[in-house]
């Protein structure tokens, strides 16, 4: 263990990425073992394509929760690999609806059967008797009501720290 895991709460958000970094590189591995040339960062966006198939960049980025910035990002490189394509919206020719190309509808399929593997395997870690992704909704749920940082001001504020 090092110094970040003996640190404890403090570097929860450190953990936190460190756990995903490495579901994610297994998810990437998952992929490459059955032969689909996929980046699991593009997940949510291919995911909320293919059921929702015809969304704005506005819209997606609501359904997964990013910034317009980094959905843009995911956006370019998935119209790079031709996995999505946009068009102009009818009513608004400035607004950009985006759905999956069919090489992006082929990979869905191809996709399927590895998500319920990934769903099974990644049920087998997190089924522990603090069940991590009950954890994580509740941490969520806590975060939408107040802020950390809003939550910090109150308590430096209470314990009579002017600002």
């Amino acid at each position: 263990m090092g110094l970040i895991d003996d640190v404890g709460i403090l570097a929860i958000a450190t953990r936190m990425q460190r756990l995903a970094e490495m579901m994610r590189k297994d998810g990437l591995q998952i992929y490459k073992d059955h032969q689909i040339a996929f980046e699991p960062k593009w997940f949510p966006v291919i995911y909320t394509l293919y059921h929702k198939p015809l969304l704005s960049v506005v819209e997606i980025a609501v359904e997964i929760g990013y910034t317009h910035p980094s959905t843009i990002s995911l956006l370019k490189e998935l119209e790079k690999e031709k996995l999505i394509r946009s068009k102009k919206d009818k009513i608004d020719s400035r607004k950009r609806l985006l759905q999956l190309t069919d090489k992006g509808q082929e990979m869905v399929t191809k996709m399927k059967p590895v998500w319920n593997l990934m769903i099974d395997a990644i049920t087998e870690l997190t089924d522990t008797p603090t069940n991590l992704l009950q954890a994580i909704i509740e941490v969520e749920q806590k975060l939408e009501e107040k802020s950390m940082a809003a939550r910090a001001a109150a308590i430096h504020q209470s314990k009579g720290g002017s600002r």
